[in-house]
């Protein structure tokens, strides 16, 4: 297993998330060794979302306001409806995500996470997947969308649903270990 001391990473979640596509892969990150914090609009918790209810909540660690991607060396996006919807809509969320791609980091997002990338417009030409109800977002955000369990597009690493989730933890501890990407020429 990769040894990811000295390694953070950002989970940028808030109300609405689905619980398992922050908790394993969280779990996953920190099994090999990394710091990971949970970042989000405001301090205190944030309540996730399972089995179509509102679930368990999770403690924030920094506030989107206290962060910088220079904090990080990668960035996990979990999905559920109403997450990446709400942070879709705040500009410094999208800043931040944009930011890691500026900066050649690897960047995970599982389900509807991906839409956060189509808001922050770094999709055109990239191989991904999704949940599959996002799929002509992705299209139309310049993304050549496939139907695969996870997809490793450089350092961007994408799943399509929590079922995903063994495969999507393992290229994101690869990713997170292999470090900085080269910028992809087309």
């Amino acid at each position: 297993m990769e040894n990811l001391n000295k390694k953070t990473v950002a989970i940028l979640a808030t109300n609405g998330f689905e619980e398992s596509e922050l908790r394993e892969p969280k779990k996953a990150l920190e099994n090999a060794g990394a710091d990971v914090h949970i970042v989000s609009l405001e301090s205190g918790e944030i309540k996730s979302w399972s089995d179509g209810n509102w679930s368990q909540s999770y403690k924030v660690d920094k506030t989107l306001s206290e962060v910088n991607q220079k904090d990080y060396n990668a960035l996990v996006l979990p999905g559920g409806q109403m997450n990446p919807d709400i942070l879709r809509n705040d500009k410094n969320a999208v800043s931040f995500v944009k930011s890691f791609f500026d900066n050649h980091k690897p960047v995970a997002a599982i389900c509807h996470g991906p839409w956060l990338l189509a808001e922050a417009g770094v999709l055109k030409g990239r191989k991904i997947t999704s949940y599959s109800s996002i799929k002509t977002d992705m299209i139309n955000a310049g993304a050549n969308w496939v139907d695969e369990e996870v997809v490793v597009d450089s350092g961007l690493v994408t799943s399509r649903n929590p079922n995903d989730l063994p495969a999507f933890n393992a290229k994101i501890v690869e990713e997170v270990y292999e470090g900085k990407h080269e910028e992809q020429t087309a």
